[in-house]
Parts: structure tokens; sequence; C-alpha cells
């Protein structure tokens, strides 16, 4: 493996001296994400293996290269799971799932992608080989790239290895369906996020409200009769819950723009022309809408969030919301410290990185 090290750290300097874009791609489940998809790809799927695992102290290190798939595998073998639920869109590595720092239906309960990374091992623009964090959680000293680099989409390093908390399988789970419209449903969520139920996930669309229960067996039984609604058979709620986290939902269907709002949780309905789809109990509203992007835009900031083009065959609007000046510059000195020549995919979030 250290050959492949050696190759990548060749490939990166030769890159900088001559100014020469890099693509850093794994499986390619995600090339959908983000702008634009330039220069030669540098495959991270030549590095590739779990490095060390610890079921005991919920904790697992893994190549970049390594099949997200195969991770789960491993980790369910020991009842155990990745919490924020990452989607596959296909054929994903673990450098990717954590460079797209994208999380799942159980994202509002457990937490985001960037929550579980204790360490990461990534090379730099000047094919420097560095290690940050650890293997365990009170091991974070100085600036905390595990989190930096997740969700930034490969503009600031190759990433080489990750270092994940796990957790336990829930040892139950049911799923429970409302028929309610829409400012019922929100006003709903809003009311039992302040309660302390076992809620794991909800979405929200067409008049009918999903919320998935998980924990002890006695607990989710319990919640489910006080809450009432129509008990989903689990075969079917497995599948639905699949369907939402991996976008093969009927809802997800189709070529019109694709939007992703994460906003305050109790913003009323927002009328926009198209289907809507809430999930994180109100925070995450899917838009398929033809609006205009700012007007999408405007209406997210106004409640409090941001609103990123997700899926798109014209992304002229930009992807992601807008950057303030200020948080621009930081984006730009984050970028010059750890990428100087600016190899690392050009303009995939910005165009001025």
């Amino acid at each position: 493996m250290q050959e492949i090290i050696q190759q990548y750290s060749e490939t990166i300097r030769n890159a900088a001296e001559k100014q020469t874009a890099l693509r850093i791609r794994g499986g390619g489940s995600k090339d959908f994400y983000g702008a634009t998809l330039s220069g030669g790809i540098l495959d991270t799927k030549l590095y590739s293996g779990i490095v060390e695992y610890e079921p005991s102290e919920l904790v697992m290190t893994a190549r970049a290269g390594t099949p997200l798939a195969e991770i789960e595998a491993a980790i369910k073998e020991r009842g155990q799971m990745l919490p924020f639920e990452p989607p596959h869109f296909g054929a994903a590595t673990l450098g990717g799932c954590i460079a797209a720092g994208l999380s799942g239906p159980r994202r509002a309960s457990a937490g985001a992608a960037r929550d579980f990374a204790l360490g990461v091992r990534m090379m730099d623009g000047r094919g420097n080989d560095l290690r940050f964090g650890g293997r365990v959680m009170k091991n974070v000293a100085g600036y905390d790239v595990s989190r930096l680099m997740t969700g930034s989409l490969g503009t600031l390093g190759l990433i080489l290895e990750v270092s994940l908390k796990v957790l336990p399988l829930p040892s139950a789970e049911t799923t429970l369906r409302f028929d309610v419209p829409e400012d019922k449903a929100i006003e709903m969520l809003n009311q039992w996020a302040g309660k302390p139920l076992p809620i794991s996930a909800s979405a929200y669309a067409d008049g009918k409200l999903s919320v998935r229960l998980s924990g002890a067996k006695a607990a989710v039984e319990a919640i489910s009769r006080k809450l009432g609604g129509e008990r989903v058979a689990d075969e079917q709620a497995e599948y639905f819950w699949n369907g939402i986290r991996e976008q093969t939902d009927p809802f997800f269907t189709g070529a019109m723009p694709l939007w992703r709002l994460s906003i305050k949780s109790t913003t009323p309905p927002l009328k926009f022309p198209g289907s809507q789809l809430i999930e994180w109990g109100g925070s995450l509203r899917w838009l398929k809408s033809n609006a205009d992007a700012k007007t999408i835009r405007d209406a997210a900031a106004a409640a409090g969030g941001h609103a990123t083009l997700f899926r798109a065959n014209d992304k002229t609007a930009g992807v992601f919301h807008p950057l303030s000046p200020a948080l621009l510059k930081i984006h730009q000195r984050l970028k010059k410290n750890f990428d100087p020549a600016g190899i690392f995919n050009r303009g995939r979030m910005y165009p001025e990185l």
C-alpha cells in the first residue's frame, strides 16, 4: 500500500508543479453532486481495505477507496452501524462518503457525518502525507481537520484514511404512518422533537407522514401505542426508508431540478410550484421545482437556512448557496493553505475555489 501512497504523492507534486487540475474520484457515485468536473482523475479505489476495527471501542478505520457496502457489512456482522446512515447512490466509497458529507434519514436523531469523523489521514496539495485527529473520541487538538474535510468535496486534499465512530444497531424498529396535511405534520414533528421519543427518521410527502421509532423493544412498543397511526409492515418500512436514503423513492424521479433546503424545523409550508418531501423533523425540505433560483434561495435564507441545487441538468445558477464575502475569504485561505497550487477539484464547490 505504501507504493500507492508514493504514487499519489508523485502525481500530486507533478500536477502542482505544472498547475494541472486533478479530479479526485472513488466510485463516481457522487459525480452528479457539485459543479464543475474537471482535471485528470486521481483514482482512490486503488487504496482500499479496513485498517482497524475495534467493535468494543466502537471505532473503525478504513482506507478511502474501501466500498461503503463492504464497511457496512463488516460492522453489521458485529451488530453495529454507521449512525449517520449515509446514502450510497451507487458504488460509493468511504472517501467519497466523507468528502460529500451527506447523511441519511437518521441524521436528525443521531448526528451528521462530521460528528462521527474521529480522525483522517490525507495528502495535501504539496504531496505531503498528513494525519489529524485519532481513533478515540477525546483526541482532538488544534484544527479539527477531520470535520473540515467532511463535506469539502475533495477541494482541500486527497482523503487517504478515515476513523469513524460506529454505534450499535437498535434492537427494535417500527414505522408509523399518519394521514395529515403538511402544516399539521410540521406541527406534530416539532411537538415530538421536544419530548423524549425514540424517533430516528421522519418523512412527509403527498399527505402522509412516516415516522420511524428505534431503540429498546419495550420502549418502541410503548411509544407506538401512544402515538397511534398506522403501523407499516417491517419489510415495507425498510424498503421505504432505503428509498428515501438512496433517492430511489418515486418522489425523486424525473428531470425537474431537485433542491435541498436546510432551514428551521418550525418553518411553515413553503409555497413553491412543484412537489416537496420533508425530512429531519421539518428541517430538511426537498423541493422539485422549476422556480427561480434566487426566489428559492431568498426563501431559504428568510427561514434561517440555505438552499443547494442538489440535482439538475442546468447548474448555471450555482450549486451551493452563495457565500458572504467574509466566509468566502475563509474558504479561500483554507484552500490556499491546503492546496496552494489549486489543483484539487477546481470549481467543484465555488468558482473561486
